[in-house]
């Protein structure tokens, strides 16, 4: 028996609103873990106090009494070098934020199942690398050994389909099944098109938007509070008060819940003496948020889109996540797609059971991965554009090439040719980003290959040629070669961005010691606050670079033929004189001593798109 499985396999959901931990029982059947409290359910809400760190329940019931030292929806910050707002004046990387969650979720499983060791993390399927790493961090702070990040979407079709027996008890599909993923959690949506067939899972197209969630339906209803409170008392906007906000954002989740149930509630909330009771009909509350909804119905055409699919194609539809309950989830469904919508086990609970299906699949493994287990096959794709930074010729300004495009099957190969951009240019910089438009704008940084020494007297526009390797455990390889000139680089990033070595063993020292707020001036910069919104993922280490775009020749990747790997990226045309840089160059590279323009951080969102698609 491996070491692995010696120990429960085990799930965690970890979730922006909620998290949920699954296990397998004597027969590998998944089952929820209770937490302490004897729910299924734990609030990833972390109190900050100076003598203990509270999590759960009751850091939701002391939220209000001491909002500086509440942290909450702190899977929307993950990536970002910092939790949106201070804490007690201190700022912390919300990887220490949800390692308290995967610590308590730890603590109150070991109760009844003894030591726990190794996981499985879910994580919205839309993620990009930098978010995935940070999970990944998250856990090694709890002390938990992450076996694997497994995408939320692909979970919730393994946990449906043990459940409702179109998959056998080992995982393999009795029938093909084309089966799309409506996962819509507190505060992160995704829609996943997956392909079941025998013991494989393929996923063919996924998209999603990070920053939509139950909790914007719970933001609307609280705009609707405040403005009812203002226009009978006068004044008093309790959205400015911490406390209030706290205890209005309370009732606006509990009014969201009730009208799932019932056709009309009435709010009642005192504010600075004041009181309010309004009605709030389920019908007004779908007209303020009715925009919300149509983003969830944008992305889920656009998925099927992707995957050159129809909805006569889709033989499942499958809710997941608590926000899917709303009825006008499943109206608005049931019209688009004319099939109705399977919601047979517990939204709450589906992530975290598929998560713990795949640990048990692991563990079988004796340690290797599922993939080339004997029990199955999981196939995913590339969530966002892979791609590189460079110089357009004809404007001068930057532009992205796309070198593995997004929903393309993993592992993939790509490459395309690229072309200094002046005479005797001395190092060149390939910058890889993820995401974003084809200016850069919301692209995220994620490595930078360098090849320096360059010969003297190298004249502009010598060929660069850049090949991208992408594994299914997201690992990217990239190699950049200047072959007349006899150079080359190769990076590798794993997961390579957030927390350095020397930052995790800090943190875990501070955790270990309760040294996490520190008297002010031990953190470098300090703590000025930044307000009550989260921070989008913001990297500043990395500006943009520059490329222009054309054809580039194949035979200079041929050493990367892998049989197994998806050919991506350039169409290439062999018949191009490789020594006509401006026909065949994908765009110029600038050395290291460029000053160089920013590339406006963010998510890959798809808001942009579609806004546009409205017009």
């Amino acid at each position: 028996m491996s070491q692995a499985s010696q120990h429960p396999a085990i799930g965690i959901d970890l979730g922006t609103t909620y998290s949920v931990v699954a296990t397998l029982d004597a027969q590998g059947r998944p089952m929820t873990v209770q937490n302490a409290e004897g729910d299924s359910t734990t609030p990833s809400v972390v109190l900050f106090e100076r003598s203990e760190i509270i999590v759960g329940r009751e850091a939701v019931k002391l939220a209000a009494h001491e909002p500086d030292a509440v942290a909450a929806y702190a899977k929307r910050d993950i990536g970002a070098s910092r939790f949106g707002r201070a804490l007690r004046g201190t700022h912390l990387p919300p990887e220490v934020v949800q390692s308290f969650v995967l610590d308590k979720l730890r603590h109150d499983a070991e109760l009844k199942l003894g030591e726990i060791r190794d996981v499985v993390i879910t994580v919205p399927a839309y993620f990009n690398e930098p978010r995935r790493k940070a999970t990944q961090d998250a856990g090694r702070l709890a002390n938990l050994n992450v076996l694997d990040i497994i995408n939320e979407p692909t979970a919730a079709a393994i946990s449906y389909g043990v459940a409702q027996g179109f998959l056998t008890g080992e995982g393999e599909a009795k029938s093909d099944e084309m089966v799309l993923v409506y996962d819509l959690g507190g505060g992160t949506f995704d829609v996943t098109l997956m392909h079941l067939q025998g013991h494989n899972y393929t996923a063919l197209a996924t998209a999603g938007d990070v920053f939509l969630g139950g909790l914007d339906w719970d933001r609307r209803i609280i705009d609707f509070v405040a403005e009812r409170f203002i226009e009978e008392h006068g004044d008093g906007d309790p959205r400015e008060d911490a406390s209030a906000l706290i205890r209005l954002a309370k009732e606006a989740e509990d009014a969201k819940r009730a009208l799932t149930a019932r056709e009309e509630v009435k709010i009642s909330f005192e504010h600075d003496g004041k009181l309010l009771r309004a009605p709030l009909s389920r019908r007004q509350f779908e007209l303020i948020t009715k925009d919300l909804l149509e983003r969830t119905r944008f992305t889920t055409r656009t998925v099927l889109r992707d995957a050159n699919k129809e909805w006569k194609d889709v033989s499942r539809l499958l809710l997941v996540g608590g926000s899917s309950r709303m009825p006008m989830v499943t109206t608005m469904l049931t019209k688009e797609s004319g099939l109705t919508p399977d919601r047979s086990l517990a939204a709450d609970e589906a992530v975290a059971h598929g998560a713990a299906i795949y640990a048990g699949f692991l563990q079988a493994g004796h340690g290797e991965s599922v993939q080339v287990s004997a029990v199955g096959k999981i196939t995913n794709v590339s969530s966002h554009d892979l791609g590189v930074m460079g110089t357009e010729a004809a404007t001068g300004r930057p532009r992205r090439r796309v070198i593995i495009a997004r929903n393309t099957k993993l592992p993939a190969k790509g490459g395309g040719r690229f072309a200094t951009q002046k005479d005797n240019q001395k190092s060149v910089v390939v910058k890889i980003v993820e995401g974003g438009d084809d200016s850069g704008k919301n692209s995220t940084p994620i490595g930078v290959c360098k090849v320096t020494d360059l010969p003297p007297n190298l004249p502009s526009k010598t060929p660069v040629d850049v090949v991208f390797k992408y594994e299914e455990n997201g690992r990217i390889t990239v190699r950049a070669r200047l072959a007349e000139a006899d150079r080359d680089a190769t990076l590798e990033i794993t997961r390579d961005s957030g927390l350095t070595e020397e930052d995790l063993e800090m943190w875990t020292e501070r955790i270990r010691e309760n040294r996490l707020l520190p008297e002010p001036g031990d953190i470098a910069d300090g703590a000025e606050e930044e307000g009550e919104e989260e921070l989008a993922a913001v990297f500043d280490d990395h500006g943009d670079d520059e490329e222009m775009f054309h054809d580039a020749d194949e035979d200079d990747y041929e050493e990367y033929e892998d049989e197994s790997e998806v050919e991506v990226g350039a169409v290439f045309d062999s018949g191009d004189d490789v020594n006509d840089a401006d026909e065949v160059a994908f765009g110029f590279l600038q050395d290291d001593d460029t000053d160089e323009q920013g590339v406006d951080p963010g998510d890959d969102s798809q808001l942009g798109d579609f806004l546009k698609g409205l017009e």
